[in-house]
C-alpha cells in the first residue's frame, strides 16, 4: 500500500501556481527518503508543465521535524525580498508548522507575505495559529485496507496473490494559502 506522493506534490504546486505564485520554495529532506523525493518530483513536474517562469527552489532539511521547519524558515527570511519565495510547500505538516513559527518570528505574515502548504493533514494542521493548507492522506482508507489485506492473508494460510494498492491524496485548502490578492513579486 502506498499514497501517490507525486500526485500530492503536483496538487500542492498547482494550487500555489494557480494562485499566482512564481517563486515557490520546497522545504524537506533528506531527499533519500522516497516520500520526500516523490513529493518534490511531483511539485517539480507540475511547475515545469505550468510554465510562465514559475521556479521551485529547494530548502533541504536534515529531518522532517518542527525544528527543521523553523531553521528552513530562517533561511527563507534571510533572503532579500526580491529573491524570497512567495510560497512554501513543505514535505510534511511538522515542517510546515515549524516554518510557520520561523516565518512569524522573522517578521513575515502567512498568508499575506508568504503562502504555506504542508503534507499529511495531521490534526494540528487545522488547529494552527494560521490553519494550514495541507495534502491529506486517506488515513482511514489506508487502515481499513491494511486490516482487510491482513485478514485475507490469515484466512488463506499465506496462499494468496499479493496486490499493491495506491491511494490518491487530496488538497485541503485553509487560510495559510488564502492571501489577499496576488503575491508580491518585488
Amino acid at each position: 500500500m502506498a499514497v501517490d506522493d507525486r500526485l500530492g506534490g503536483r496538487l500542492a504546486a498547482e494550487h500555489l501556481a494557480a494562485a499566482g505564485h512564481r517563486r515557490i520554495g520546497f522545504v524537506g529532506g533528506p531527499l533519500a527518503i522516497p516520500q520526500v523525493a516523490d513529493r518534490h518530483a511531483g511539485a517539480s513536474e507540475a511547475l515545469a508543465a505550468h510554465g510562465d517562469g514559475v521556479e521551485l527552489r529547494m530548502f533541504e532539511t536534515r529531518s522532517l521535524t518542527v525544528a527543521a521547519g523553523r531553521e528552513a524558515a530562517e533561511r527563507v527570511c534571510a533572503l532579500p525580498a526580491k529573491q524570497r519565495p512567495t510560497a512554501l510547500f513543505c514535505a510534511n505538516d511538522l515542517l510546515a508548522l515549524g516554518a510557520l513559527q520561523g516565518l512569524t518570528v522573522g517578521g513575515l505574515r502567512v498568508p499575506q507575505d508568504i503562502a504555506l502548504v504542508g503534507y499529511d493533514d495531521i490534526e494540528f494542521a487545522g488547529a494552527a495559529a494560521v490553519p494550514l493548507t495541507s495534502v491529506r492522506q486517506p488515513r482511514e482508507q489506508l487502515g481499513r485496507t491494511a486490516a482487510q489485506m491482513l485478514l485475507e492473508e490469515a484466512e488463506n494460510d499465506g496462499d494468496h496473490g499479493h496486490r499493491h494498492v495506491v491511494f490518491q491524496p487530496q488538497l485541503v485548502v485553509r487560510q495559510s494559502t488564502s492571501g489577499v490578492g496576488r503575491p508580491q513579486t518585488t
